[in-house]
């Protein structure tokens, strides 16, 4: 059984969307079918310490580059250099996964977060929690993983 329940992964992603992006608690809304499509953008952090684990933000890209304009107090019709996406999403992902980490019994550390259009492969994990989230119409989804076993791509020291 998960350390972390799902609606404690839905209280910090709304907490960091009313601190961070929107300045209202209800900027983030439930959505069942929440899916990203072709055009994702996923942001993640490694967890390192007695458990292992990851949480990961998926997204479209317009929304990405939304996010980052929102994050950035940018115009709306604004271009987002790549760079600028990565700070944003990396910056998202760090602190829900610092948020994540602070559920656990034993906090351990976190990683550097990453962005990339997919997670990598070759990871042994399992989704232990998979909160499909709208925001602004958009399509947000917050994953936290379990490592089964220990990987590069998680193992501290690696990075």
């Amino acid at each position: 059984m998960s350390p972390i329940a799902h609606e404690e992964v839905q209280a910090i992603a709304q907490e960091v969307f009313a601190a961070m992006i929107d300045g209202e608690p209800e900027s983030l809304v439930p959505w069942p079918d929440a899916g990203t499509g072709s055009d994702a953008v996923v942001a993640w952090v490694d967890v390192h310490g007695p458990w292992l684990g990851r949480a990961s933000l998926e997204t479209s890209t317009p929304a990405a580059h939304e996010l980052a304009r929102a994050l950035l107090s940018m115009e709306a019709d604004e271009t987002v250099p790549r760079e600028d996406v990565v700070d944003a999403l990396g910056e998202l992902a760090n602190v829900v996964g610092g948020n994540v980490k602070a559920l656990l019994p034993e906090h351990g550390t976190l990683g550097l977060p990453k962005v990339a259009d997919r997670l990598p492969d070759g990871h042994l994990a399992a989704a232990v929690q998979r909160v499909p989230l709208a925001w602004r119409g958009h399509p947000f989804v917050v994953t936290v993983w379990e490592v089964a076993e220990p990987t590069g791509s998680v193992r501290e020291g690696e990075r």
